[in-house]
């Protein structure tokens, strides 16, 4: 198997999707559109990926770079196209980069988002064992849209592709088309690509003239046809980003639920494509659950909560409306109704987070509880501890956020104000409606505004 390498045409702003923004950079699911293709590119393994860029290339670069991680992102390559002449034009800016470049090249699309590893494989796997210079996909359709179409001589070999504004209206009734992926041998496409000519209605460089020039210099070009056609769609507009984005979803949703997972309304339920669900966890009607979460076996998921890179541990309970961002729940933890965790909050293990608190940058023990309308920021609060109602951690003071420690067996009085910096030692207990500005010793009891301890520790 000579070395495989991947060349991903993402130059386009996409004028037909009414932006601002280059079309790889609109989301589906919650990534970028270039970040599915170039994980598709990674499952692979390819010797190297070079992202052809044009418009808006700096924020195109910071999107693929963050679309891989590891050692694949250390092969990822990009050449600038600065103006748009053509798919030919598009691969022959980065002849210089492939010129040192052995073995194969894949090409394929930053806005075709649905296209399998299983399906280029497929192709290098002709490609390799016909021995040809060039493999293209083809796919057959009864109402061909304005794609290039397959011309093939009386013995059904492959001749030519004559893109559509091209076409007599004989060659456009040819149902078998040309989506526009290939496989070629690296050291044939490069004096291939020289020949190119924009000769043709559109004024451009087509790559889909590369096949016929290998074929006049007596190499061979071989075809696979696809069964697929939805599979290898791109995306031009909002209208089949958002068609795409719900195929996506539902094909998500049924992996899920023949995996084991419960999902009460599928219709209204949205869920990434990258997120893990365990076995007999229940996800209830109008959740949505994207980016990199992670939810563990026999949980529960109230309608309307909203997760997002959350990781929740086994037969963790979420009430309704919780929102979830970027923080971890160890495992039988209880949270909700209508609770806010975010920014790297971990709850150990049967911590309990109740009705409206918020909790921003911090950790609760075990078996610690904050039950009610509480705010708990930049705060490290240890085990068995009981958070009374309407409790502050006033972590701001108009310059810079402090902590609060709150160590464990402590009890918090509904109402208390915990002014950071601030330290409230094992087993001490504040009443209700105290504004703890100085450290409480272990044991003891604060009350008061401001608090003083009333009661020291044996």
């Amino acid at each position: 198997m000579k070395p495989i390498n991947v060349l991903i045409l993402a130059a386009g702003l996409g004028t037909r999707m009414r932006s601002d923004r280059a079309k790889v950079l609109h989301r589906l699911g919650s990534r970028p559109l270039i970040a599915h293709a170039l994980r598709t590119a990674a499952r692979l393994d390819p010797a190297s990926i070079v992202v052809v860029v044009g418009h808006q290339a700096e924020d195109v670069m910071e999107a693929s770079r963050e679309a891989l991680d590891g050692e694949m992102s250390a092969r990822l390559r990009f050449v600038h196209q600065a103006e748009q002449k053509g798919t030919g034009h598009a691969v022959k800016c980065a002849a210089d980069e492939l010129s040192s470049t052995p073995g194969l090249l894949v090409v394929c699309y930053g806005d075709t988002p649905l296209v399998r590893a299983e399906t280029l494989q497929k192709l290098i796997d002709e490609h390799e064992r016909g021995g040809h210079s060039a493999t293209l996909l083809t796919i057959r359709l009864d109402n061909p849209p304005a794609y290039g179409r397959i011309i093939r001589d009386e013995e059904g070999r492959f001749r030519r592709i004559i893109e559509d504004r091209d076409c007599t209206p004989e060659q456009r009734a040819i149902t078998e088309i040309n989506p526009g992926f290939y496989c070629f041998d690296i050291p044939t496409l490069l004096p291939a690509l020289d020949r190119l000519s924009p000769q043709n209605a559109q004024g451009e460089y087509y790559l889909t003239d590369v096949p016929e020039h290998l074929l006049s210099a007596g190499l061979g070009v071989g075809t696979v046809e696809h069964d697929d056609p939805h599979e290898l769609e791109g995306i031009n507009n909002r209208v089949e980003l958002a068609a795409m984005w719900k195929r996506l979803r539902q094909e998500t949703l049924r992996r899920l639920m023949l995996d084991g997972v419960t999902i009460v309304d599928p219709d209204s339920t949205y869920i990434d494509d990258g997120v893990e669900i365990g076995r007999d966890s229940i996800i209830h009607p109008q959740v949505v659950i994207e980016g990199r979460s992670r939810i563990g076996s026999g949980c529960e998921i109230g309608s309307w909560s909203h997760l997002t890179d959350a990781d929740i541990g086994d037969e963790c309970r979420l009430l309704n409306g919780c929102v979830i961002t970027g923080s971890r729940l160890a495992g039988k933890n209880t949270v909700g109704p209508y609770a806010h965790l975010r920014m790297n909050t971990t709850l150990e293990p049967e911590a309990v987070v109740g009705n409206f608190v918020e909790v921003k940058k911090s950790t609760l023990g075990r078996d610690t509880k904050a039950m009610h309308l509480s705010y708990l920021g930049d705060a490290t609060i240890g085990e068995r501890v009981n958070i009374g109602a309407a409790t502050v951690t006033c972590n701001y003071d108009g310059v810079r956020k402090n902590p609060t420690i709150i160590e464990d067996d402590v009890r918090i009085g509904s109402d208390t104000m915990l002014v950071a910096p601030v330290r409230v030692g094992r087993g001490a207990t504040t009443g209700a409606g105290a504004v703890v500005i100085r450290d409480v010793p272990p044991k003891s009891l604060a009350v008061g505004v401001p608090a003083r301890v009333i009661r020291q520790g044996e």
